[in-house]
């Protein structure tokens, strides 16, 4: 009996599959996007690095990631103003999954901060998901749920948070490239959130807004995974009103 509980418990929390990376990435704003925040929690270019993992086991997975972004510079940059200042971000999500069903409850946390201007954001999540996995390689994580959001400003519900992670690999040119995307839109945003973390009154943001990034990555070996990504953002990132773009360039090394 106790051998069989200790082999349960083992099989428990033994992960079906794992995986670890440390990224060295530069994201940089579009042309269009510098213009258009130029007034409103402006956009400069900026070198991050990012420690990313994931675990998934027979009842659940994993994923998060932490980023330190401009992390030579001092807690606020004086030579651009404070918009190159050192900041962090992270997250972490998790599917339970409920029973054999592609069904599973979905928790987010994500935490931002911008240490120059003592600035913080933390979105937290709790919905409901689904695990699609399909024969020809294709997978998608469609999410909803009720959100709620802690900030300098504001601390209390904030609608809701609706979005997904898909991805999908594939050999081309004897060589393995993968596509991923994650979206994210939030809808029923609450009015005194949207007065106090943008400028308001007359830039204050719409209550739905979208956030995500579409990739195209390279594994040219088992150690590096080199991509390109192209991260978008609309009524989101402290700027109202106004559509944000970028190019990421990264460059991951595989520990796991």
């Amino acid at each position: 009996m106790a051998s069989a509980a200790s082999s349960v418990n083992a099989d428990t929390f033994d992960p079906i599959w794992s995986f670890a990376n440390v990224s060295v990435n530069y994201l940089d704003w579009s042309d269009g996007t510098e213009d258009r925040t130029a007034n409103n929690a402006t956009k400069s270019d900026f070198m991050f690095l990012e420690i990313e993992g994931g675990l998934g086991y027979e009842w659940g997975e994993f994923y998060g990631f932490f980023d330190f972004e401009n992390p030579t510079n001092d807690q606020f940059d004086e030579a651009s103003g404070g918009t190159d200042n050192f900041r962090t971000a992270g997250k972490l999500t998790s599917h339970i999954y409920l029973g054999d069903s592609p069904l599973s409850i979905y928790a987010h946390l994500y935490d931002f901060r911008d240490y120059g201007f003592n600035l913080r954001e933390q979105d937290q999540i709790l919905g409901l998901g689904y695990i699609a996995n399909f024969e020809n390689g294709l997978w998608i994580k469609p999410f909803l749920g009720a959100a709620r959001v802690q900030s300098n400003s504001y601390t209390g519900s904030n609608g809701f948070m609706a979005g997904w992670v898909a991805g999908y690999d594939f050999t081309a040119f004897g060589q393995d490239f993968g596509v991923t995307n994650w979206h994210e839109q939030t809808f029923g945003r609450d009015d005194e959130y949207l007065e106090q973390n943008y400028q308001p009154p007359e830039s204050k943001a719409n209550s739905v807004g979208t956030n995500g990034a579409v990739s195209l990555w390279w594994h040219p070996t088992e150690l590096v995974t080199t991509g390109i990504q192209y991260r978008y953002a609309d009524e989101k990132l402290g700027t109202p009103n106004n559509y944000q773009n970028a190019m990421i360039y990264t460059v991951k090394l595989n520990l796991l």
